[in-house]
């Protein structure tokens, strides 16, 4: 790759980390701004944080020169808290699909993720769940707790396989208890499917390169419409249809 090329995409990356760091450490009087707004509404915090959030995801999406296409958006229903699922290629992810939630919604994200000054603040603010793969009865309160968002209002987003898949053009086996959130809630399931988006950061580490996304929201399932059998395998059948969705748009990008 020509010099001049890497020093695009080192361009990319210091602008992006540089915003990343000044929003976090200017940001901590709005949020101790959100922390009294919680005192007396916390869904005007939810709602307002959600907000504050989603800007800075899209200036990180402006700076990285992520061109993202959205599908499907008017399957996403908007008078009740869904269960989003998706495939989980890259960091991106998250700050691909945040901005794009017309209810706050909390994100599942693993445990080391609690640890990050600042960052864990806005998170919990968000409503975001820390889940411990490692310990069962701790990931099972984060379910639970999970359970509790969606029959207060709040949707849920969570990556079933577990990791990021680091193979192009797979999934890793869908975990059954991610599909327990919506069953339990009785919330609607909507498949989202996201194509390329390793090609922003992962495929190039450390460096972020101008990328084109795609992301598309399947029609909600309602679980106790789908038959018994199907109800029993949720994971392999939500798995298939977001495999299928990211074959058709995998010549698009």
């Amino acid at each position: 790759m020509p010099i001049e090329r890497y020093g695009i995409l080192m361009i990319r990356l210091i602008l992006v980390a540089v915003f990343l760091i000044l929003f976090l450490i200017l940001s901590i009087p709005i949020m101790l701004v959100e922390w009294l707004i919680g005192k007396s509404n916390p869904d005007v915090k939810s709602r307002s944080s959600l907000k504050i959030v989603n800007w800075a995801f899209r200036c990180v999406r402006l700076l990285a020169g992520v061109k993202v296409d959205y599908i499907g958006e008017e399957n996403i229903p908007t008078d009740t808290p869904v269960l989003y699922i998706g495939n989980h290629r890259s960091y991106f992810d998250i700050v691909l699909t945040y901005p794009r939630v017309p209810r706050p919604t909390g994100y599942i994200a693993k445990k080391s993720m609690e640890k990050v000054p600042l960052l864990n603040i806005w998170m919990r603010n968000l409503h975001c769940l820390f889940l411990d793969r490692e310990n069962i009865k701790a990931g099972m309160q984060t379910i639970l707790a999970a359970i509790d968002l969606m029959k207060n209002g709040t949707s849920i987003c969570i990556f079933p396989e577990g990791t990021r898949n680091k193979e192009e053009g797979t999934l890793l086996p869908f975990h059954e208890g991610s599909f327990k959130i919506a069953s339990k809630a009785d919330c609607p399931i909507v498949p989202m499917t996201i194509n390329n988006s390793a090609a922003v950061f992962e495929n190039q580490l450390p460096w972020i390169k101008k990328s084109h996304v795609i992301i598309e929201y399947g029609k909600p399932i309602y679980i106790k419409e789908l038959p018994k059998e199907q109800q029993k395998k949720l994971a392999p059948y939500v798995q298939n249809i977001i495999m299928e969705t990211y074959n058709k748009n995998r010549d698009a990008v």
